[in-house]
């Protein structure tokens, strides 16, 4: 179960299991449902695990460029031609401004839906994903389903701002934001939270911090600097720079946070 209930309040179990290479996924972790989503953005290195671990990629307009351009360079293929072949998205998603003329060929060629969606500007290309990722999921099936996206962060500041604002505006999933540095979660009020730490992926840096709104009450384990009933806002505390020191994090809040921690040299 991905969710239990403690002192009447739900909590919510986090791990960063998809980092690890498939065949060392660990069996007392929860087994996930994973979709991955390709944004317009430099893949990160350890792009072929996460592409191993989903059973669902979509390709957000650009991001398909992203895939037929680089993943030849994070293979052993003796070929782009057959890499080329063996990756390919099952859906590209968006207003398709960005995907070159060639790329949009090849994949319809391979097989991948094209959801030209240049009708609707009110939404970003994540959004327009995630919105079809939500819909087409049953709901007894949310709860193992978590999102990876690639892409996210990096780039313009208004770009990772709108990718960040998804994470609100669908808090009832799971959605993870991947760099090459560093990943992003929602923790939402909801529930409190357990975070099991990859030592070997991810830390021990960590930031903790609300977005939108203030907390007036956090507190945590698991962590060097612990918070302990603390106010966290922006013009005053938040806990950046931070250590993890458990295999556990715990994290209760009366606000909606962001947990971020930095990723090891993966490849």
């Amino acid at each position: 179960m991905l969710w239990r209930t403690i002192r009447t309040m739900d909590v919510m179990m986090h791990s960063s299991c998809f980092l690890l290479p498939k065949l060392h996924q660990p069996a007392n972790k929860p087994v996930m449902n994973y979709a991955l989503v390709v944004l317009n953005q430099q893949l990160p290195r350890f792009m072929p695990r996460l592409w191993a671990q989903a059973n669902l990629r979509i390709c957000a307009d650009g991001g398909a460029n992203r895939i037929f351009d680089e993943m030849f360079h994070m293979t052993n293929d003796e070929d782009e031609k057959s890499t080329r072949n063996r990756y390919v998205p099952e859906i590209i998603e968006g207003d398709m401004d960005s995907i070159r003329p060639e790329v949009k060929l090849f994949y319809s060629s391979q097989g991948s839906k094209i959801s030209d969606k240049s009708h609707n500007q009110e939404t970003t290309d994540l959004h327009k994903c995630i919105s079809r990722i939500h819909l087409r999921t049953p709901d007894h099936e949310k709860p193992n389903l978590c999102v990876l996206v690639t892409g996210a962060l990096g780039g313009r500041f208004d770009h990772e701002a709108a990718n960040i604002n998804v994470l609100y505006l669908f808090s009832d999933m799971r959605i993870v934001l991947l760099s090459d540095d560093c990943l992003i979660r929602l923790l939402p009020k909801t529930h409190h939270h357990e975070l099991y730490i990859e030592s070997s992926v991810e830390g021990p840096h960590c930031g903790l911090f609300p977005v939108g709104a203030p907390s007036t009450s956090t507190t945590t384990t698991g962590l060097k600097w612990n918070l302990s009933e603390s106010k966290m806002r922006f013009g005053s505390m938040i806990s950046t720079s931070n250590i993890v020191q458990s295999e556990k994090v715990t994290v209760q809040s009366d606000a909606d946070l962001l947990w971020t921690i930095s990723l090891r040299n993966l490849t």
